[in-house]
């Protein structure tokens, strides 16, 4: 059966916009369905730190029989497929970064560059079932936040991503997919560029990003069901950043892993 695919981002790294799953729970169900989980997962402190930290994965989700749900992933939103074709949209809260240690996020090496606050987000996802393979695009904009270009301008990001199950049995179920998220130049300089007044307040000299390539990358995941209502999930994540955002001067390493496992429970 096919399922609603939920985005995933570089700059995130399921800390602020995703949790550990990968799927929502499938469209058009005859009753309603919940679901909450909670686990923990290892990731950087921001896209292209080398500092890691531990953070929390908590969450649930609604989804009616009509195709509308609410989640702590995305937000509110509604999705249906037709035969191989499926699509979701929805709106919610953006990511954000802050310039110190905060609860698992932000770091002080970022000290002077501001906070990169969460704004209204739009997103839509279209997904294509070719068998063994199933192709993904997910699109989405977040809204302008002020006036300051440096970490206040709206901006736009596009993932592209093909997956498949490696395996299926006693064991649980090992997905894998490859993507590639691309950005508009407004994207890559809000979260890699360095303003002439973020250069004058921070370490970093200067950096004007371009629009193109954020980062390539790969998911792991496996899934136990432990009954019928619950399930174990452990996902590791790869993310190479590109030479436009891997050339800042923020980006301590290009390589971007993360790992994290979690308990999910549906009623």
């Amino acid at each position: 059966m096919k399922t609603l695919k939920r985005s995933t981002t570089a700059a995130a790294l399921w800390v602020s916009t995703i949790g550990l799953t990968t799927a929502s729970a499938p469209l058009h169900a005859e009753d309603w369905k919940y679901g909450v989980h909670a686990g923990v997962a290892s990731v950087p402190r921001y896209s292209g730190s080398d500092e890691r930290t531990v953070a929390p994965l908590l969450g649930g989700e609604i989804v009616s029989p009509y195709g509308i749900f609410l989640n702590t992933d995305q937000g509110l939103g509604w999705g249906s497929e037709w035969g191989d074709l499926s699509f979701s949209t929805w709106v919610g809260a953006s990511e954000e970064r802050r310039d110190k240690n905060h609860m698992g996020q932000g770091s002080k090496r970022l000290k002077g560059m501001g906070e990169i606050k969460s704004r209204a987000q739009f997103g839509a996802h279209l997904g294509y079932d070719l068998g063994p393979f199933e192709l993904g695009a997910t699109l989405t904009h977040a809204m302008k936040k002020n006036d300051r270009r440096d970490t206040g301008s709206a901006y736009s990001q596009l993932e592209l991503s093909i997956g498949t199950q490696l395996y299926e049995g006693g064991f649980g179920s090992l997905d894998v997919s490859v993507n590639s998220l691309f950005g508009n130049a407004d994207y890559l300089q809000t979260w890699y560029g360095v303003s002439d007044t973020q250069a004058a307040n921070s370490r970093f000299s200067t950096y004007r990003a371009k629009g193109g390539r954020v980062s390539s990358g790969a998911d792991l995941a496996w899934t136990l069901p432990l009954n019928e209502q619950t399930k174990l999930s452990t996902l590791l994540s790869m993310k190479y950043l590109s030479k436009e955002a891997g050339d800042s001067p923020i980006v301590d390493r290009r390589m971007q892993t993360s790992i994290g496992t979690q308990i999910e429970y549906s009623f």
